[in-house]
């Protein structure tokens, strides 16, 4: 897996406000049978097959013009993980990579791609890959998904909140959402929201060793519930009787079940065990731990 420098020592003084980051563009994961992988995003979950731009051994799944899943071929040393990179959407890739630069962040050349859009990709302080994409100035004509088109969030493996803040909210503006836990942590799950719009990353945090990436006693099962990408719908009744009625529950799932963020959620899984998260836009009982601190996204 191709990595890029990451230089620690964020200026004390930032040099400029970067341009916005508006919504999640995608998350890269990794397939060891293509076939598979694109029967539970075809036909699972809806999701228009298309080429992909950027890597020409990887396949575009569409939920909306401008959001996707990039899946690509399994490395030979992908061990436990499933997870390339997830990116961000923003109006202005180069400015966005100045800006990065000016403050101490390294990042690859801005690439154009066949479809015209334009991206560039980070090392973020514990090494996770991000990319930043520019949408093409004509988007794909992707058909409404009836199940969900809108990703609303990407999650990952954290070791360390203070050195990934210092990076996503203090560098790039994204701002506090909620946090919670499981019974006993509290803070096992940090949520933040873009600067520009309402989709948000998510902290799965966890304790090492390694102090980054999968923790060595994790398998690849855990490490795919926690390195995720989620869906919003307004039902998630709805949601899920279209789903079984249609036939498109085939592996692995569990839910619905209301999270500790009071929203109804329900979860299926790739062939590879990467989650794909179902959730409610909006609390249906009061979250645990901390209350909402910005709006929730309304579609």
């Amino acid at each position: 897996m191709k990595r890029l420098l990451w230089i620690a020592a964020l200026p004390l003084a930032v040099a400029a406000a970067p341009p916005p980051i508006t919504a999640v563009s995608h998350i890269a994961v990794y397939s060891a049978d293509r076939a598979k992988s694109e029967a539970f995003y075809v036909h699972d979950l809806g999701g228009i097959k298309r080429d992909d731009p950027e890597n020409k051994n990887g396949v575009r799944y569409y939920f909306n013009a401008t959001q996707f899943v990039e899946v690509l071929p399994l490395p030979a040393d992908a061990g436990k993980n499933r997870l390339d990179h997830v990116a961000f959407a923003t109006p202005d890739v180069g400015a966005l990579r100045r800006y990065l630069a000016a403050n101490g962040v390294a990042g690859s050349r801005v690439t154009r791609g066949a479809d015209g859009s334009r991206w560039f990709a980070v090392n973020d302080p514990e090494g996770n890959r991000v990319e930043f994409v520019q949408a093409p100035s004509v988007p794909e004509a992707v058909p409404a998904n009836p199940m969900s088109g809108h990703i609303i969030h990407v999650g990952f493996i954290v070791h360390d909140r203070a050195k990934e803040d210092a990076f996503y909210l203090k560098l790039l503006g994204f701002r506090p959402y909620w946090f919670g836990g499981a019974q006993g942590r509290a803070t096992a799950w940090i949520s933040s929201q873009v600067p520009g719009g309402t989709d948000w990353l998510e902290y799965m945090v966890q304790e090492g060793p390694p102090d980054r990436g999968i923790p060595d006693a994790m398998n690849q099962a855990t490490a795919g519930v926690l390195n995720h990408f989620s869906f919003g719908v307004a039902d998630i009744r709805e949601t899920v009787t279209r789903l079984t009625r249609e036939g498109r529950i085939t592996g692995k799932n569990d839910g619905p079940k209301i999270g500790r963020d009071g929203k109804w959620q329900f979860n299926l899984y790739d062939p590879d065990g990467t989650r794909a998260e179902i959730m409610e836009f909006h609390a249906v009982t009061p979250p645990c731990c901390s209350p909402f601190t910005a709006s929730d996204p309304e579609k």
